[in-house]
This record gives C-alpha cells, sequence and structure tokens, in this order.
C-alpha cells in the first residue's frame, strides 16, 4: 500500500477512535424542549446512564410532560434521567451526586442548556437524603429517581428514607440488578427490564 495510503488509513482510525469514544461518552436526550441535545459524562465505574428505550417508556409512563413538577435526581451520575426531567418541563430538579468528576460534568451540562431549574449538589446521596427536611413552603417531590451503582446495595435503605419527602401522588423510578428488596409501604405501579437492568415505577401506600 502506498506511503500516502497508509497515512489516510491511520488518519481515519484516529478519526474513528475519537468517534468511538465520543459516543461512548455522551447521552442524547430523547423528549421536551432540549430533544437530540447530546449530555456528555467521563468515564467511571459504574455509571451507566439509563438506556433511551427504557427512558422513553418511563416518561410515557410519567405522561411526557412534567410541568410543575419537582424531582430529585438522587445518585445522578451522567444526568440523564434528571435532564430529561427538566426538559419535559420540571420546574425543579435537584441532583445529588457524590462523585466530584461526575459533579462537574453534570453542572458543565447544566450551563450549557442553560437549565435554571437544575440544581446541582456534590453531597454523598444517602448522608444528604437524612439531612434533608420539608418546609412549609415546600410539599415534597413529585418524582424521584433512584439509580446508585448495583454494587453499593443502596436502594432499600434509600427508599426507606425517601417517603418523608414525597409530595402527594409522588413517583419513585428505580433501577437495580434484580435483587430490590422493598421496604414496607411500597407498590409496584409499573416494571420492566433490560438486558441485566430491572426497572420499576414505584408509588407510596396511602
Amino acid at each position: 500500500m502506498p506511503r500516502s495510503n497508509l497515512q489516510t488509513a491511520s488518519q481515519m482510525a484516529q478519526r474513528n477512535k475519537g468517534v468511538s469514544s465520543t459516543r461512548r461518552n455522551t447521552v442524547r436526550l430523547i423528549g421536551g424542549r432540549w430533544r437530540h441535545r447530546l449530555l456528555h459524562f467521563p468515564s467511571m465505574d459504574g455509571l451507566r446512564p439509563t438506556a433511551d428505550a427504557v427512558r422513553e417508556r418511563l416518561f410515557n409512563w410519567l405522561g411526557q410532560d412534567l410541568t410543575g413538577w419537582h424531582c430529585l435526581d438522587l445518585f445522578a451520575g451522567s444526568g440523564a434521567l434528571g435532564f430529561e426531567a427538566a426538559s419535559r418541563g420540571a420546574v425543579q430538579v435537584v441532583m445529588v451526586e457524590k462523585n466530584r468528576t461526575a459533579y462537574h460534568a453534570l453542572e458543565v451540562n447544566r450551563q450549557q442548556l442553560n437549565a435554571a431549574m437544575v440544581q446541582t449538589i456534590c453531597a454523598d446521596g444517602m448522608a444528604w437524603l437524612q439531612q434533608y427536611k420539608l418546609t412549609e413552603a415546600f410539599a415534597g417531590f413529585n418524582l424521584v429517581l433512584l439509580d446508585p451503582p448495583f454494587a453499593l446495595s443502596l436502594h432499600t435503605a434509600a427508599l426507606t428514607h425517601i417517603q418523608s419527602l414525597l409530595a402527594p401522588s409522588a413517583f419513585v423510578y428505580v433501577e437495580h440488578d434484580g435483587t430490590l428488596q422493598l421496604p414496607d409501604g411500597w407498590i409496584v405501579w409499573r416494571e420492566g427490564r433490560s438486558g441485566l437492568a430491572h426497572y420499576c415505577l414505584l408509588r407510596p401506600m396511602i
């Protein structure tokens, strides 16, 4: 092969490598005002943005329009779920993420989207949850997005604390590895599976 062709092949390989890397570290919003916008996130163990098909099903379950909702994205990771909620009209989305690198990526995405309704907090999700208190001016969250790294097994403990922070008729979305143990006081309203990930939409018992 001529040298020029070898150089061209090498350059193409490098470009393709860059494209592949970029795709691995981006997730596309699928609905609302920011539909098709890309979010960038760092490569980290345990950071796995919720698949497009799963997000689409979740927001179909919720009715697509979240106008006026207050949402909490605990263990926010890439922020795909929380930004999707904001894109669909949520008036407030609180994102809590412990890892500082992931937190900074969330903040960059928030600024690029000019998402004034999104608040990013760098904190341990469980510690934040245990310390957070409702006020008379705030009736609670309409939607909580709960997707901690599976290996940490925090789902059950988080669900135990979340109930006191919910508004009437609220939903809690949970992704897990199939071993979820629901504490008392919850009902499964919808559920599904995508590969190794199980997901469900919960409601507190009245």
